[in-house]
């Protein structure tokens, strides 16, 4: 799955051993861009994120997966990003100048042309 969404919070990093060996998890709250605009946790998991530097306020495309599991007979569940990209918009919203959509317009022509005063085409 993919969206794109503006970084809210930046949580802190947990790190730990596990039987595994080391690991580290970066949680971010992120809001969609959406008429009702939802917060969403994502979870960063590993060394692949350190790459990138992540602000709040900025706009990023996140590819993540869901992921549900049974503890205790209670279900929980995790969206994990496997890939996250900064949106470099810096303003896509075009500047709008009513003097120039005026500049492209051509002047009209002009239908009493005085070199045609003397020719009368009209039918009747």
């Amino acid at each position: 799955m993919q969206l794109t969404a503006k970084l809210i919070q930046l949580l802190p990093l947990q790190s730990g051993t596990g039987r595994n060996g080391e690991w580290r998890k970066q949680d971010i709250i992120v809001e969609t861009q959406d008429q009702y605009p939802k917060k969403i946790c994502i979870s960063l998991w590993g060394n692949k994120f350190q790459h990138i530097s992540l602000n709040s306020g900025e706009l990023y495309t996140i590819d993540f997966d869901v992921e549900s599991r049974e503890f205790n007979g209670r279900w929980y569940t995790d969206v994990k990003a496997w890939r996250i990209e900064a949106q470099n918009i810096q303003n896509n919203t075009p500047t709008f100048s009513p003097k120039d959509e005026y500049d492209e317009i051509p002047p009209p022509e002009n239908p009493f042309n005085s070199a045609n005063e003397g020719v009368d085409d009209l039918p009747f």
